[in-house]
């Protein structure tokens, strides 16, 4: 069987972690990862990164920032109130080509591909809703208004030709007003199981609605940043599996990030990749070593691509 250079470096990267020897020698220095909401997969998966990145490199005292996610998230890497944060891919997207909500480009470079966010529409089990189209005129939260589920939320119901009363609601307000009945749906993209949709379904049951009947038309507007993904059976309690809409969470970062702080980051990925799972995902989500160089549409900041390279021998 033919190998090609790429899958060598992919298959071999673990083998190849041990002889790396090379440290954060700098000086000690703050590092602030922007994360996400309280009870949401990005803020519990920055806080896993922080404690294996400052365990690793004692020089490098990092720590996590709770956000509105995505979008804010690359405004603080922007303006330099956070060293990197997480990104969905298409706000990545619009980021570095100045579109909607930046309005001029955002210069960007990643750290790694890390996890896969599923969007889920998240209804009352007994109002029995069950498509886009049973949510016309109802209110709804499309997430919180600097979220990357917001963008996607209203590329969805625009995809969808569905008008709805739409609300920004961060996510622990969306699941009180959910739980109150103030509205009928709300949308979060994050990992699979999200500790706060888990808490609000064991008092008031749950159901996805799934999203891939819009799949073709926003792969036909946005290309192939979007891709059906499975919510596995059970995820939640009483929800069986479904299908909905993945895009890939990016590791950003300034282009003037430290060549040896973005080789640190890295080689934590890398080598800790088993650990970099927060407590509520283990079993359904991990973080594949051998996607991390696959970052399209933001190009690898140097230093990261100069470590994936030396850790490939």
């Amino acid at each position: 069987m033919k190998v090609t250079r790429r899958a060598a470096l992919l298959g071999g990267l673990a083998l190849t972690l041990a002889a790396c020897d090379d440290a954060y020698r700098g000086p000690d220095r703050k590092i602030t990862i922007a994360s996400g909401e309280p009870g949401g997969f990005y803020l519990a998966f920055a806080e896993v990164l922080a404690a294996e990145l400052s365990r690793a490199e004692p020089r490098l005292h990092c720590s996590a920032l709770p956000t509105e996610a995505s979008v804010e998230n690359v405004q603080r890497v922007q303006d330099g109130t956070a060293d990197f944060g997480l990104a969905l891919a298409d706000v990545a997207q619009s980021a570095i080509t100045g579109g909607t909500p930046f309005g001029k480009p955002v210069p960007l470079r990643a750290l790694g591909r890390v996890y896969e966010n599923y969007l889920q529409l998240v209804v009352r089990a007994e109002d029995r809703l069950t498509d886009l189209r049973s949510l016309a005129g109802r209110p709804i939260s499309v997430g919180a208004s600097r979220s990357g589920a917001a963008q996607l939320g209203e590329r969805v119901f625009a995809a969808s030709s569905v008008p709805v009363q739409a609300q920004h609601l961060p996510l622990n307000d969306a699941v009180a007003a959910l739980h109150d009945r103030r509205i009928d749906a709300f949308l979060w993209s994050g990992g699979i199981p999200t500790p706060a949709l888990a808490d609000l379904n064991r008092t008031t049951p749950l159901s996805l609605i799934p999203l891939t009947s819009v799949l073709p038309q926003l792969r036909k507007a946005y290309g192939p940043l979007y891709e059906q993904v499975q919510v596995p059976a059970g995820a939640y309690r009483g929800v069986g599996a479904l299908g909905t809409i993945g895009v890939a969470n990016l590791l950003v970062c300034s282009p003037d990030l430290p060549f040896d702080v973005a080789a640190a980051v890295v080689r934590v990925l890398a080598e800790r990749a088993a650990e970099l799972v927060p407590a509520q995902a283990v079993g359904t989500q991990f973080l594949d070593v051998r996607t991390l160089i696959g970052t399209q549409p933001v190009p690898l900041h140097r230093g990261a691509a100069d470590t994936y390279r030396a850790l490939h021998g």
